[in-house]
C-alpha cells in the first residue's frame, strides 16, 4: 500500500508486488483498463496515471455506506458538510432547500475513486482517450469527464462483488449536485441523481472471455446506484427509466464510459483465463518465424511489437480491401489518392503498417492474431476483432460507433476488419 497525503492508502500495481515476493500475494478485485491504449500511455504509466488500474484489497477498509438523510435550508453551512471526516451528498432541489445524505464507514467494502482530478481521493486519474496512434499532443481544450467521476466499492468479503456508482468524493469527502443538476426524489423518501454528462455502463452478454461474447445494452448508473435507460442525450434533464432487473455490479468484461474515456472493468477471475502478454508476444514471435515476405520486395517481414515513427524496411503492410500482408512499395501507388493496386489480387484500395494487439485485457478467445482493424491496422484474434467491431462506444452527446480497442480509431466500412493473408513458410 501507498501513503497518500491525505492520509489514505492507494494500492500498488500487481508489478510492484510481483518485486518482493516475500510480501504476502494481495486479493486482486480486478482491472480497469481504458480503451484506445495498447498496454501503455504514449509518455509512459506514472503514478495514478496509467492506461490500466489494479484493484486489490486494501489493508485497512476505506469504504462507505448510507447513513440517514434530512432537509437543510442552508446546505454549505450544514456540519455535515463542513465536517472533513465526514462523507455527504448535497442534492440541492432549490435556493432554499437541500437534502443532506450522510455516510458512514462501512468495514466490509473498499472504495475506489475515478475522474479527471488529480487530487488525493482519485485513485485512477482519467484524461479523454484521442483517437489514432497519439504520437503527438494529446491533450484536449476542454474535457468532458468529470473531476470526480464515479466511484466503485469492492466487497472484502466477496471479492466478486464491485457496485460502480456516479460521482465520486471530492477532497472534503463532499459531492455536490447543484440547482440544475439531474435529481429527483419519490414519495419524500430515497434521493437519488445523476452527474451532468452521466456514466454509462454496459454489461456484456454471456461470458465476456472464450469466444461467445455478446454486447449488451448501454444502461445509466445514478449517485445512488440505480440503473436507467439512457437519457434522450446525454445531459438532458429527464431521467431514462428504471430497470429493476440489471444491477450496477460489474461483471467481467462491462464497459464504462465517463464521456471522453471508455473503460473495460476484467474481473481477477476473468483475467486468469485470459492470455497474457507473453503469450501474445509468442504468437508475433511464432509468425515473423515464418518468416513473411513481401512478394514485390522479397525481402522478410517483422512485425514489431510497438508503433514506431521511423520507417522500416521489415514493416508489414495490409491491403485493407483484401488483406494481403505485404512490404512497402511504390507498385501500384495511385499518387493523387494515396490508394494502391495489390500486387496479388489487383484489388484497389488503402494499406495501413500491422501492429500487435498487445493489451490482454481486450482478448475474448486465445489463438493466432488473424485478423486485423480497418483501418488502423491492429492484430487480433478473430473472435476478439469480430467482438469489438459490433460493440457500440459512446461518441459525442448521443451517438455510438465502433471502435479498434487498442487505439480507439473508429472502425471503417462493413465488416471494419480484414483477415490477414501473409506470404510465409515459403522456404
Amino acid at each position: 500500500m501507498v501513503k497518500r497525503s491525505d492520509g489514505t492508502e492507494s494500492p500498488i500495481l500487481e508489478e510492484q508486488e510481483s518485486a518482493n515476493s516475500e510480501k504476502p500475494k494481495q486479493v486482486k478485485y480486478g482491472e480497469l483498463v481504458i480503451l484506445g491504449y495498447n498496454g501503455f500511455l504514449p509518455q509512459g504509466d506514472r503514478g495514478r496515471r496509467r492506461s490500466k488500474f489494479v484493484f486489490c484489497k486494501r489493508q485497512v477498509a476505506n469504504g462507505v455506506k448510507r447513513l440517514r438523510h434530512y432537509v437543510v435550508r442552508t446546505p454549505h453551512s450544514t456540519q455535515a458538510i463542513l465536517d472533513a471526516t465526514q462523507h455527504s451528498i448535497s442534492y440541492t432541489l432549490s435556493r432554499n432547500h437541500a437534502v443532506i445524505v450522510e455516510y458512514t464507514n462501512d468495514e466490509d467494502t473498499d472504495m475506489f475513486q475515478i475522474g479527471r482530478s488529480s487530487e488525493a481521493p482519485i485513485d485512477f486519474v482519467v484524461m479523454d482517450t484521442i483517437a489514432g496512434d497519439k504520437t503527438g499532443d494529446t491533450r484536449v481544450n476542454q474535457s468532458t469527464i468529470s473531476r470526480f467521476a464515479c466511484r466503485i466499492l469492492c466487497d472484502r468479503n466477496n471479492p466478486k462483488i464491485a457496485r460502480i456508482y456516479a460521482a465520486g468524493f471530492d477532497t472534503s469527502r463532499n459531492i455536490f449536485l447543484g440547482e440544475k443538476s439531474l435529481k429527483w426524489q419519490e414519495n419524500g423518501r430515497e434521493i437519488d441523481g445523476c452527474t451532468t454528462n452521466g456514466v454509462l455502463i454496459m454489461h456484456p452478454g454471456g461470458s465476456f472471455y472464450g469466444g461467445e461474447a455478446k454486447y449488451g445494452c448501454w444502461l445509466e448508473t445514478s449517485v445512488g446506484g440505480g440503473i436507467f435507460s439512457l437519457r434522450e442525450s446525454r445531459s438532458a434533464q429527464q431521467r431514462g427509466q428504471v430497470v429493476e432487473e440489471v444491477t450496477n455490479v460489474l461483471q467481467d468484461g462491462t464497459l464504462i464510459d465517463l464521456c471522453g474515456a471508455t473503460l473495460l472493468w476484467r474481473s481477477a477471475e476473468g483475467l486468469s483465463k485470459t492470455p497474457n502478454k507473453r503469450d501474445l508476444e509468442r504468437e508475433v514471435d511464432e509468425i515473423n518465424a515464418g518468416r513473411p515476405q513481401c512478394p514485390v520486395g522479397l525481402n522478410t517481414l517483422v512485425i514489431p511489437r510497438r508503433v514506431s515513427p521511423n520507417e522500416n524496411q521489415q514493416q508489414p503492410y495490409v491491403y485493407l480491401n483484401c488483406g494481403h500482408v505485404q512490404g512497402l512499395h511504390d507498385w501500384g501507388q495511385d499518387r493523387d489518392t494515396g490508394s494502391r493496386k495489390c500486387p496479388i489480387c489487383l484489388e484497389v484500395g488503402p494499406v495501413v503498417k500491422v501492429f500487435m494487439g498487445l493489451e490482454p485485457a481486450f482478448y475474448v478467445d486465445s489463438g493466432p492474431p488473424s485478423f486485423a482493424f480497418n483501418p488502423c491496422g491492429h492484430m487480433a484474434t478473430e473472435k476478439t476483432v469480430k467482438y469489438w467491431a459490433n460493440v457500440p462506444i459512446p461518441h459525442g452527446t448521443n451517438g455510438f460507433h465502433a471502435v479498434c480497442p487498442f487505439c480507439a480509431s473508429p472502425l471503417l466500412g462493413s465488416p471494419g476488419y480484414v483477415k490477414l493473408i501473409f506470404q510465409d513458410n515459403v522456404d
